[in-house]
């Protein structure tokens, strides 16, 4: 008997698009090619409504010149959360549908964060991915370095901030800034894809960098630019087991990787992340390799990474001195196309992940998380009979 799975994506998230091709390239294509699983695609607008009809499952759908108005024709529907996820289309001939466990495809805010992962473990249903705790630190750049630098990994000098802070001590912020070694980079802390990231080289482009990413943020990240650099990164999939795909190379001849080269330089037919840009495996001794592929997975577990995720890396090209950068949890499009290079496919991937959901939801099971005490018969307050 097929298992009801349902691949949630879109969302209140600068994103969103990215998201779409996520959802479709690789994952509902590759878990239907396995004629496993009945897919639910469970779609949320920019708007915060959710939508479900399982003609979402092909992404020319989403690319249609007139979908705001096809969308519109659609119901909504109600997610019920309860024991259990149920996709309920309402109406007189109401409709449910139970589903037995959740992929999510949303990047960003109230996805990728953990907002989602939330919702799902209250529900007590098995998902794809990372867990909530790992989801929200890794959304979070400064989180990430603050606690992989316990574990004496190595990240470049930065300074942060919040919006409320730019506010009231810019002169003091700035001040911190300047002693940083320029080309500075200036980042939303809670964003990926690139977005609204600004490379700055001059003291007097600073303030509107950080005007730029204080607009999609409310937390901002400003660190240090390794110049003579080799970006590399390294996708991981397991929960305590660990498997590893080959390094990768980005070959982008800009300042930074920004998300035209992630997503679009590759031409249409690119699918989601570009794999024209990289070399795979990265062309770096092997010795260095060995060094990331250790600091890897010792950044995925630090952060209690499990089910998927990328760790960047930044390499000083003379010293050959390796940063962990960042730990992406959602990795565009699963980056199928950087394990395919390793034999591993769409539809193994995806099953894959399957697999590792199941693995930890069983796992969780012997965790109790109820405790019995007699604490509320003696709280205060008056008795019903009275």
């Amino acid at each position: 008997m097929k298992r009801n799975i349902a691949v949630i994506f879109g969302g209140r998230s600068a994103e969103h698009d990215v998201s779409i091709i996520t959802a479709h390239t690789p994952i509902i294509q590759s878990l239907l090619a396995t004629g496993m699983f009945d897919v639910w695609p469970i779609y949320i607008a920019k708007d915060g409504s959710w939508y479900s009809d399982q003609v979402m499952n092909d992404i020319s759908y989403f690319k249609q010149e007139n979908f705001e108005a096809n969308l519109s024709k659609q119901k909504k529907v109600q997610i019920l959360f309860d024991k259990g996820l149920k996709i309920i289309w309402p109406g007189i001939r109401s409709r449910i549908v139970q589903i037995d466990m959740a992929f999510p495809a949303m990047h960003g805010t109230f996805g990728e964060d953990g907002s989602l992962m939330g919702l799902l473990r209250m529900a007590d249903i098995p998902f794809v991915g990372c867990d909530l705790f790992a989801s929200a630190v890794a959304m979070d750049k400064v989180l990430t370095k603050q606690i992989i630098s316990t574990e004496n990994i190595s990240i470049v000098p930065y300074v942060w901030f919040t919006k409320k802070d730019w506010g009231n001590k810019k002169d003091i912020l700035k001040e911190k800034i300047s002693k940083l070694k320029w080309p500075v980079f200036v980042k939303p802390v809670h964003l990926g894809s690139s977005i609204a990231i600004t490379k700055v080289k001059e003291n007097s482009a600073l303030e509107n960098a950080i005007e730029v990413a204080l607009h999609y943020d409310d937390k901002v990240l400003v660190e240090e630019s390794i110049e003579n650099l080799i970006e590399v990164t390294l996708p991981i999939i397991g929960n305590d087991e660990l498997q590893l795909a080959a390094i990768e190379r980005p070959l982008n001849k800009t300042d930074f990787f920004d998300f035209n080269d992630k997503y679009l330089s590759g031409g249409k037919k690119s699918g989601g992340a570009n794999s024209q840009y990289s070399e795979i495996p990265a062309n770096i001794d092997q010795k260095l390799a060995e060094q990331i592929e250790e600091l890897g997975k010792r950044t995925y577990h630090a952060l209690g990474c499990s089910g998927i995720a990328r760790v960047d890396f930044l390499i000083e090209g003379t010293t050959k001195h390796v940063y962990v950068n960042e730990v992406n949890t959602l990795p565009g499009s699963l980056y199928h196309h950087n394990w395919k290079k390793i034999g591993v496919s769409g539809v193994d991937l995806v099953k894959k992940l399957v697999d590792l959901a199941d693995e930890r939801f069983e796992s969780n099971k012997n965790i109790t998380y109820t405790f019995h005490s007699e604490i509320l018969k003696k709280a205060g307050g008056k008795k019903i009979s009275e």
